[in-house]
């Protein structure tokens, strides 16, 4: 069953921080993602997503090389790029991949202009290692699709691990 993980944090410097480390975490195997997007508010409530994958390129980058075989096949591949790459740029954008859009802006809409929050979904459970790394970076845990004992866990486990992070680069008192 996917997880689905929303952490608030007070700018959008640290959420892509977090999520770079999700993503370094993600190379080391540590966790499955599949969705990463990092929702800011602007400083007059907009709210702005930070897609992990860019569609519009995506779809135009897949449809410039079909476009390309087509046009090839009808001796204008010049013509063939043009056109799928648009094409492929409108399915792109049109497409909504990983976590619904819709739920993210009504979530994200508790943020005050300048914060940001960390949407994860994950495809399995995220291990002990993932939440304390996460922890480091601050926030607080917003939402989860979590039962409540499992979520209960998570945050305090959360907390914790930024507790720790905290208290470690405090400088010690003589």
């Amino acid at each position: 069953m996917s997880e689905l993980i929303v952490i608030g944090y007070d700018t959008a410097e640290r959420a892509e921080e977090a999520r770079a480390d999700l993503m370094k975490m993600a190379q080391e195997y540590l966790v499955d993602v599949a969705d990463a997007v990092v929702a800011v508010a602007d400083s007059d409530g907009t709210i702005k997503l930070n897609q992990m994958v860019n569609l519009w390129t995506a779809g135009a980058t897949g449809g410039a090389f079909w476009g390309l075989l087509v046009g090839m096949i009808f001796f204008n591949p010049l013509l063939g790029v043009a056109v799928g790459a648009g094409a492929g740029a409108l399915s792109g954008a049109l497409t909504d991949y990983g976590i619904n859009d819709d739920f993210m802006k009504e979530v994200a809409g508790i943020l005050q202009p300048g914060q940001a929050a960390l949407f994860m979904m994950m495809r399995r459970e995220a291990s002990d290692k993932v939440v304390v790394r996460l922890g480091e970076h601050g926030g607080r845990v917003l939402r989860t699709n979590l039962d409540t004992d499992a979520e209960n866990r998570l945050r305090r486990a959360f907390d914790d691990a930024h507790k720790a992070e905290v208290g470690a680069s405090a400088p010690e008192q003589a």
